[in-house]
């Protein structure tokens, strides 16, 4: 079992050093954004190029920041009822969803790289003129982020594991504590 805990924080460590420099694609975001502003109120002209690098940015931030949001406990979750069922069904609980979450994850991988193959194939371009080329960068994002999520949900699901096989009702609750717990 201590080797499946140091996997899990070893898939851990990646996401979250992932996630932190995919934070940063907000600030150039941002820049962008301001840039472009400059340039249309100030001095009354723009770029297509920088116009579709905000939303060219959008993706990493998005699809690279999911599995970041799924280590530091960040996305959505229906707690009604969970918080009410005792702790060894919550443990079930969150190991088959972890479990559904990876096929469907890989499913979805699956999918995305033949998007990707084509665009690259085709040298597929923004249609508006000075648009972005290379389209196929911004489409590579399905495939590595859900690839990122993947590794994240595995990372969750061996976690899950873990503490289904852990009889002390301590050690969810410091697990929760401990990935930035609380809803």
């Amino acid at each position: 079992m201590a080797s499946v805990k140091r996997i899990a924080d070893g898939l851990d460590w990646l996401i979250d050093r992932i996630g932190r420099i995919t934070g940063w694609c907000a600030f150039v975001l941002v820049c962008v954004m301001a840039f472009n502003v400059l340039l249309r109120y100030f001095f009354r002209t723009g770029s297509v190029a920088m116009q579709e690098l905000e939303w060219h940015l959008m993706a990493p931030i998005c699809l690279l920041g999911l599995s970041y949001a799924l280590l530091h406990d960040g996305h959505v979750k229906v707690d009604i009822v969970y918080g009410l069922l005792p702790v060894r069904a919550q443990r079930i609980i969150d190991f088959v969803s972890m479990v559904l979450v990876v096929i469907l994850v890989a499913i979805l991988i699956y999918l995305s790289i033949p998007y990707v193959e084509q665009s690259y194939s085709i040298g597929e371009q923004s249609p508006d003129p000075g648009g972005l080329t290379h389209r196929w960068i911004l489409k590579a994002m399905l495939p590595i982020g859900f690839s990122l999520l993947l590794i994240q949900s595995i990372a969750a699901t061996l976690r899950a594991l873990l503490a289904l096989f852990d009889s002390s009702e301590a050690t969810a609750a410091a697990h929760h504590t401990e990935v930035g717990g609380g809803h």
